[in-house]
């Protein structure tokens, strides 16, 4: 079972906290006088540490119960303690030491006791089960140190002692075999984690061997450069990571990029790993101060991924009101590194278990979930569970399409075939979910989209769709772009909408404007048009009308901008009508209440003139659609506007 890398409180009733002790992590099998130590990727290390076998062959004479038991090796210092991991180096690579170091093993578990398996049952339970079979132990055997409900007192001591931090784990958890769960969690007090070493560089001056290490992790299937450290080796750890490096050396760098280097660099195959401190993340995510501690064989190079920082959770929540008058801009939030398979596999777990649950983001901050397994989308099946799967996947691109936007929320708490209702005001949200007061007829706090803790907050409420303003909230008078809804009667095929389409986006290329479609998700199309910077939402609605006008003045047959439903007949209503203040259109990427659990879907125009089927783009298929064809919407961001001026001499003429 593995901790995850998040913040927790020091003072829980429901939790227990124990050192964060720097070793190897080792799997105990002793059973008929036999011992074997495994680590966490399967690879046996009793005879690496023999010492610790034979303390443990003695400790278990006389029992007749095979034990499996859950614990860390450490190295100790002169004075019996356990020691930093930099200690164990010698023994990392060596499979019989010549002569066994000063080690001792810290158990911490109990998996197994004869033929009972222990892990269904509470952690409070497993832990006296264990102090009752280790007992007083020996200064090899040794048990882990445990308080519950306040671990300030605990903490104090990791920082005086030069600790890695604390591990909190909750009082009730079940062991889950393999996996990483929110019910442990790390509270690290230095920045540390796991390296993949892609590369190393020329050595300088008198340096031998290699310069430095590049160093990476791996972010959506790729090995991302983060840094390089030549500090904290010695000449025998020189010596010993380039005998291990020089058969791993390729001619392709394996970094999604290369990265520059001051030296000329030589790649290698991504498999070994490298423990590394460093004091933290720069804002274009490198490594300052980082310090080689020691390479690694119990951990996977394809786990590797960048760890959040411990704390985050318990950034407080910024609350600021604005009002119609301009405002000084504040940055927008930076899309965090979204780990899209780690999340999956979370939400997964949590649906399998038909319980509430922590779902752990990859900022540190956790969100509570439920009723993942419920029915959302009756015909296909399709559960609470599959939408929040889908918003992780989409991630990337649907937050920069919602950052700084205030959101209306339409929640189908008993899914979609159920009546909804809608929430404009933010009641109790969690701390990590961005709000702002925003002032339309009245003050209200709204939730504000662009992280991923607002997408995966907003979908637990059930809101299946993600609505934004087309304003953001450091100008909300100014709207950013303005959309043609257009809006087929049932039974019209969706071959005519694409058709009113077609002929909006020749007008918008005669006046010299941009228009970016999408599917509306259900049966309609929208078509988007950027605008130049402190446009009011009054001229936005006015370019609308007239395109509308003109369309439907030359296609009176097929396009209308009757608002009366009656009066349209089997004709496309062009509707102009959401370029309001406060008024919002379902996002790009956004899933739809549909039958066919539609997503309002981003478009070439190719594909609109050569047509496509409606009901082709479900939260099923959009992912990997956006893996193929990349995101088609940052056109809307990256447009410099309508010329308003010349379409208001257009109009005049």
């Amino acid at each position: 079972m593995l901790a995850s890398p998040v913040a927790a409180p020091l003072d829980d009733p429901n939790l227990v906290y124990e050192p964060k002790y720097d070793g190897i992590r080792a799997i105990v099998e002793v059973a008929d006088g036999g011992v074997r130590l495994w680590s966490r990727l399967g690879n046996e290390k009793t005879a690496q540490f023999p010492e610790i076998a034979d303390a443990l062959r003695r400790w278990n004479r006389g029992r007749k119960t095979p034990l499996v038991l859950d614990g860390e090796i450490v190295a100790l210092d002169a004075k019996g303690n356990p020691a930093g991991f930099q200690n164990l180096q010698g023994r990392i690579h060596v499979q019989h030491p010549v002569a066994a170091g000063n080690t001792a093993l810290l158990l911490f578990d109990i998996l197994k006791d004869g033929p009972t398996d222990l892990r269904a049952r509470p952690l409070t339970e497993r832990r006296k089960a264990l102090e009752k079979i280790v007992g007083k132990g020996t200064p090899t055997i040794r048990i882990s140190r445990q308080v519950r409900g306040n671990g300030r007192a605990l903490m104090d001591e990791a920082r005086k002692s030069g600790w890695e931090g604390l591990i909190a784990k909750h009082a009730d958890s079940q062991y889950a075999s393999g996996r990483r769960s929110p019910d442990w969690r790390k509270i690290k007090i230095h920045q540390e984690q796991e390296f993949v070493i892609g590369g190393w560089t020329e050595p300088r001056n008198t340096r031998s061997h290699f310069g430095a290490l590049l160093l990476g992790v791996y972010e959506n299937g790729d090995l991302v450069y983060c840094g390089h450290t030549g500090t904290g080796f010695n000449e025998r750890e020189l010596a010993k990571v380039t005998r291990l490096l020089k058969p791993l050396e390729t001619a392709a760098p394996p970094f999604r990029e290369k990265p520059k280097t001051n030296e000329r660099p030589h790649w290698v195959r991504p498999e070994l790993v490298a423990q590394v401190r460093f004091t933290e993340w720069t804002a274009d995510r490198k490594l300052r101060h980082p310090v080689y501690l020691g390479l690694r064989d119990d951990k996977r190079s394809t786990d590797v991924r960048r760890e959040a920082t411990a704390g985050a959770a318990h950034q407080p929540r910024t609350s600021r009101t604005s009002s119609l008058e301009p405002r000084t801009k504040h940055p927008a939030p930076r899309t965090p590194n979204l780990n899209a398979v780690d999340l999956v596999a979370q939400l997964e777990e949590i649906e399998r278990s038909k319980r509430d649950g922590l779902l752990v983001l990859p900022s540190g901050n956790q969100l509570k979930v439920g009723n993942l397994h419920k029915i959302f989308w009756p015909k296909l099946k399709l559960t609470k569970g599959d939408l929040f799967r889908y918003y992780a996947r989409v991630a990337p691109v649907i937050l920069p399409a919602l950052a700084d936007r205030p959101l209306v929320m339409k929640r189908f708490p008993n899914g979609v075939e159920a009546p909804p209702f809608y929430q404009h005001r933010a009641e109790k949200v969690p701390a990590c979910v961005r709000t702002e007061t925003v002032s339309v007829v009245e003050k209200r706090p709204q939730i504000i989209g662009g992280t991923l803790e607002s997408l995966m907050y907003t979908t637990q409420l059930a809101a299946v769709s993600q609505d934004p303003w087309f304003s953001r909230i450091q100008h909300p008078q100014f709207a950013d772009f303005v959309a043609l809804d257009l809006d087929p009667p049932d039974e019209l095929p969706f071959a005519r909408v694409l058709d009113v389409a077609r002929w909006i986006r020749d007008e918008l290329d005669a006046l010299g404007a941009v228009g970016v479609p999408k599917t509306s998700g259900g049966r309609g199309v929208h078509i988007y048009i950027p605008l130049p910077p402190q446009t009011p939402y009054d001229a936005g609605l006015l370019l609308c009308q007239i395109i509308a006008t003109i369309v439907t003045q030359k296609h009176p047959q097929q396009a209308t901008i009757e608002r009366t439903v009656a009066a349209r007949g089997r004709r496309v209503y062009v509707d102009c009508l959401q370029n309001i203040l406060g008024k919002t259109l379902a996002a790009a990427y956004s899933a739809r209440a549909t039958a066919h659990a539609g997503v309002s879907t981003p478009l070439t125009w190719t594909e609109i003139d050569e047509g496509v089927d409606r009901e082709a783009f479900t939260i099923q298929t959009v992912p990997d659609r956006v893996k193929k064809m990349g995101d088609l919407w940052a056109a809307l961001r990256r447009s410099k506007g309508v010329n308003l001026n010349r379409i208001a001499e257009r109009a005049k003429g």
